[in-house]
């Protein structure tokens, strides 16, 4: 059981997770068309998640500043993925190599404030983030040496580096 109460499922197959990427194009296919925006789908399994990437467009507009956009866009596929499988997704969704650009920045980020905790002593608090963010930001941290916690409460949640 979670803290929520629900009960926890097994992760999706790879088959159920392809089926889920399918659907995430298809959906996002229908608003790029929308929205008349050219750009193409690539999809993927990494882990227990679908990955699913709208490539060779300009511009950040599905992006926004900050990746609110992407996040949104995010959210309303895997709601269109829930309404067709009745499960809850998990898949990421990546616009233009955002994620991966935003991941190599996180990355640097955690790397240094974990550099500048070991020189100091001093806990480091860093700025907001989304959870994805997070992620990225501990498991640098982790990887230096040293761990870290996320405090506050969402959309405010950010991450402390702690010293040794």
């Amino acid at each position: 059981m979670t803290e929520a109460g629900e009960t926890l499922k097994p992760a999706p197959d790879a088959d159920a997770l392809e089926q889920e990427g399918e659907i995430a194009a298809d959906y996002l296919e229908g608003l790029l068309d929308i929205a008349d925006l050219d750009g193409d789908i690539d999809m993927d399994v990494e882990g227990d998640r679908a990955l699913v990437s709208i490539v060779g467009i300009e511009g950040d507009d599905l992006v926004g500043s900050g990746g609110e956009v992407l996040e949104a866009l995010q959210e309303l596929t895997r709601l269109a993925v829930h309404r067709q499988t009745g499960e809850r997704s998990r898949l990421m969704l990546d616009v233009g190599g955002y994620r991966e650009r935003r991941r190599a920045e996180l990355t640097k980020v955690g790397t240094s404030a974990a550099e500048d905790v070991k020189r100091t002593g001093e806990p480091k608090a860093l700025t907001p983030m989304t959870p994805f963010e997070r992620k990225i930001v501990h498991d640098a941290v982790a990887a230096a040496g040293l761990r870290s916690e996320s405090e506050g409460e969402e959309p405010r949640r950010f991450v402390v580096v702690l010293p040794a």
